[in-house]
């Protein structure tokens, strides 16, 4: 699992929080658009999917940005971070 970090995923939202494994390779956009898809699918679809949900840092409160890969964050094992639209 060298290539995936494991995160826990608030959404405020729908007040539910997820334990997901995120890809290191992939840019956050695409996690996102990801993230969306799936909580789409499994709350039945209590959320829709949208292009302006960002994901920030619930520790430090930075908004990561779209177009970086996830390695080049500070995202590791054990970050908590909320996807807020």
């Amino acid at each position: 699992m060298n290539n995936k970090v494991f995160v826990k995923l608030i959404v405020p939202e729908i007040d539910k929080t997820y334990d997901v494994y995120l890809p290191i390779n992939k840019k956050v956009g695409n996690i996102i658009n990801l993230l969306n898809q799936a909580i789409y699918e499994m709350t039945n679809k209590e959320i829709k999917p949208s292009n302006s949900y960002s994901l920030y840092n619930k520790k430090t409160g930075e908004k990561y940005l779209s177009d970086i890969l996830l390695f080049n964050t500070n995202i590791r094992n054990g970050t908590n971070l909320i996807l807020i639209e």
